[in-house]
């Protein structure tokens, strides 16, 4: 019997687990998973007779290569950093990785030992990296295929609560890792607008949203993604005049989390002594520069970020807890840890509340040389059960699980590095998605 390993029981592997015991007995397979808080991959096997849970350490080498060893694939939904290191076990072990993480440079440098021993490793296999590549892909390709060519791509991704559910003031809930939402944007971001690369570091991201229209939804407003230049060649846009990844919130999302960051508070790399015992008053007075004026911490803030200390800015901070003065009582040391405990304790969906996944892709066509210009727009909008599976479990889970499936029962004839781009991929995994409903809606119109 083939063990399936499964790395991760957060918020967003439940529907994965859920689906894999469910094939479980049809494919004669076992489904293991680990974590490092047992009760979490516990709740997610439950009673099942083929599925078991184990506390788990990526740290620990000798734990992970006996896990790695005995499993035929080991399914990756640990932080972005866990993942090189377990693809190396993976490849030493001669066992396929299926992961819903960024390939980075070090999962492409694998590429050639990966094909040398007969491995696959695919990343970018869930929601956002996931689905979006998977279904640009198959419109791109379909476009290039009939001479066409794509002289505009923006592609941008969302997972907020549903419009009853969107009740506190920053209209959001915690439904993945929240340090992903504490860290949003660390790295930066570029991309190709009118033919020129633009660069926003991290400090300016949410300084400069731009307003976008989603179908039966209304007015968001959109921020970039990472490296939007990055998929220039692997998605053939080399004709594109603007290629643009982005991530959608409610409108005033930006404005407010313009200022913690300019306050500086997603920071994973200053050591706060004695963390638990802090007030989050005491932190922020920490990160605030020598000689700001004001008489307590919030009116040196407001004073210091340039705010109306009654505006919805401020209201907004002290809502998520920003200037209270009892212990946060948080286990970590950095005011990252700290601000992501917050954003769990403050931010998660009301009682019976469901959450909503949108993918929103917009191409400016020319069908042939010298023709008409089409505005051709792609979305997808699912939301999650009240009570049950959340819309970000549901499609970050089934894609890595229908791809899992393929690959087990010999549907998935590729070794080496790759991100879900290629037809064997995409093909069978949106032909099952669009079965579970989980479908893209298009319109195309005339230009000018």
């Amino acid at each position: 019997m083939r063990n399936i390993l499964v790395l991760g029981a957060g918020q967003s592997a439940g529907y994965l687990v859920h689906q894999l015991l469910d094939d479980a007995t049809r494919h004669d397979w076992f489904v293991t998973v680990g974590d490092r808080d047992l009760g979490l991959a516990e709740v997610l096997v439950g009673e099942h007779p083929r599925g078991a849970a184990i506390r788990f350490d990526v740290n620990d080498a000798e734990m992970t290569s006996s896990q790695v060893e005995r499993s035929a694939v080991v399914v990756n939904l640990l932080p972005q950093r866990y993942q090189p290191p377990l693809a190396w076990c993976c490849l030493r072990q001669q066992r396929h990785m299926i992961s819903v993480s960024y390939r980075d440079r070090e999962m492409e440098e694998m590429e050639e030992e990966a094909q040398r021993n007969g491995v696959l490793f695919l990343t970018e296999v869930g929601l956002d990296p996931g689905i979006d590549l998977m279904s640009a892909a198959q419109t791109l390709h379909a476009i290039h295929a009939e001479g066409g060519s794509v002289l505009r791509f923006e592609s941008y991704g969302s997972g907020v609560p549903s419009e009853e559910s969107a009740t506190n003031p920053l209209r959001y809930g915690i439904t993945w890792n929240p340090r992903n939402v504490a860290m949003a944007g660390e790295a930066g971001a570029q991309y190709f607008e009118d033919g020129k690369i633009k660069i926003m570091p991290w400090h300016k991201i949410f300084h400069h949203p731009w307003p976008k229209r989603v179908p039966g939804i209304g007015m968001m407003e959109a921020y970039p993604n990472r490296d939007s230049l990055a998929y220039r060649d692997l998605l053939g846009l080399s004709e594109a005049q603007t290629i643009i990844r982005g991530t959608l919130r409610y409108p005033g999302w930006c404005e407010v989390w313009a200022q913690i960051v300019e306050l500086g508070l997603p920071n994973e790399r200053m050591v706060i002594p004695d963390l638990p015992e802090r007030s989050w008053a005491e932190i922020v007075e920490m990160f605030l520069p020598r000689g700001v004026s004001g008489g307590g911490v919030e009116e040196r803030v407001a004073n210091y970020l340039r705010l109306s200390s009654t505006g919805r800015v401020m209201d907004t901070l002290r809502w998520l807890g920003l200037f209270d003065t009892s212990p946060i009582g948080v286990e970590g040391r950095t005011v990252a840890d700290a601000l992501i405990h917050q954003l769990k304790e403050r931010l998660p969906l009301p009682p019976g509340g469901r959450d909503m996944v949108i993918l929103l892709h917009d191409f400016l066509v020319r069908r042939q040389e010298g023709g008409q210009l089409e505005h051709l727009q792609s979305t997808l909008i699912a939301r999650g059960e009240k009570n049950g599976f959340t819309a970000m479990s549901r499609t970050v889970g089934l894609p890595a699980a229908i791809a899992t499936r393929l690959l087990l029962t010999g549907r998935l004839p590729l070794t080496g590095c790759h991100i879900p781009i290629h037809p064997a991929i995409y093909e069978p995994v949106l032909e099952e998605l669009a079965a579970a409903g989980l479908a893209f809606e298009e319109t195309v119109e005339t230009v000018g």
